[in-house]
């Protein structure tokens, strides 16, 4: 797996991220809390992670209810890696988004308990009722602390992160160094003003949801039902909103069509098309199975050359 750099941070990083966000739950929410993997299966597929190359791992203070914290740091603990860096988030509460500095620092302090180290640190969701600067402040102080090495945000539009931006170079506070939205072959609006003004600014991307929950896989196709406990199933109207479409579906057989023509399945291809993407610093992907891990293997096998990538894109030009 190569190395990439995250944005201007002068941190280095896999090209694929493991995301934790299906342990103990899916997401943040306390409606799909216990419908994610178990704490024993989330260690085995931290374990097969690492095995692959996998160097990063990413969660959150509020994935499955704490659990998810808590298993990557028993994991950690037990098998002490020299090169993995622990990426969390905060903000995400039952009451909304809290980006103020008492919360950051509660929270920190909290998540570096449950995980032993944090060393990329990302705010989960824009907070409206928090003042930016006072955010940056926060996340500044835990740099200049020592408690992290770097921040990011998550799920900011365009409007966002330029006041973001704006802010930190106006105070002469730290600015955030990528960002992490959901960005798939099902989902590219951030091409259309977002990925612009990272690559001005020299910012990194690692996106999440890089298969849409599933439905960038062969699992939906030929008229097979959305089967129960799945991603879609659980989470999908919360989640992965207009994913599951027998439009979407049209689009994925067609892409099936161009996978078999390198030999690789869908997913594969889906994340080979991330991974060449040149605002792409890193996916995160999240395979709850071991067995899902081969679309991965497929996209760092898989090099598409300017023509293929041209119709791959084509096929979802309009989304």
């Amino acid at each position: 797996m190569l190395i990439r750099q995250l944005g201007r941070s002068g941190i280095s990083t896999s090209e694929f991220i493991f995301g934790a966000g299906s342990i103990g739950g899916v997401g943040s929410s306390a409606a799909t809390l216990g419908q994610g993997i178990t704490a024993e299966q989330g260690m085995a597929r931290l374990d097969e992670a690492a095995r692959l190359g996998v160097r990063v791992i990413d969660t959150a203070d509020g994935y499955g209810g704490g659990e998810s914290e808590r298993t990557v740091g028993a994991w950690l603990a037990a098998r002490r890696p020299a090169d993995v860096l622990v990426a969390t988030k905060v903000g995400n509460t039952p009451e909304g988004v809290d980006l103020s500095r008492a919360h950051l620092e509660r929270h920190l302090e909290r998540s570096i308990g449950r995980l032993g180290r944090v060393d990329l640190y990302l705010s989960h969701a824009p907070d409206p009722s928090t003042p930016v600067a006072e955010t940056l402040e926060a996340f500044t102080a835990a740099r200049q602390a020592g408690s992290i090495r770097a921040f990011g945000v998550c799920n900011v539009d365009v409007r966002q992160l330029e006041e973001i931006l704006s802010t930190a170079a106006s105070t002469g506070l730290d600015r955030p160094e990528w960002v992490q939205n959901g960005f798939s072959l099902l989902n590219r609006v951030a091409e259309r003003d977002l990925l612009p003004l990272l690559a001005r600014e020299g910012l990194g991307f690692t996106p999440f949801s890089p298969l849409a929950g599933g439905v960038l896989s062969e699992r939906y196709l030929d008229g097979r039902a959305v089967a129960p406990g799945s991603r879609i199933a659980v989470a999908g109207d919360r989640y992965y909103p207009g994913m599951h479409t027998p439009d979407n579906l049209r689009r994925v057989a067609a892409l099936r069509a161009l996978a078999r023509e390198r030999g690789i399945g869908v997913s594969g291809m889906a994340l080979a098309w991330l991974r060449s993407h040149p605002s792409v610093t890193a996916p995160i992907v999240a395979p709850s199975t071991t067995g899902q891990w081969n679309a991965v293997r497929e996209a760092l096998a898989t090099d598409l050359d300017p023509a293929e990538r041209a119709a791959v894109s084509d096929l979802f030009a309009r989304h």
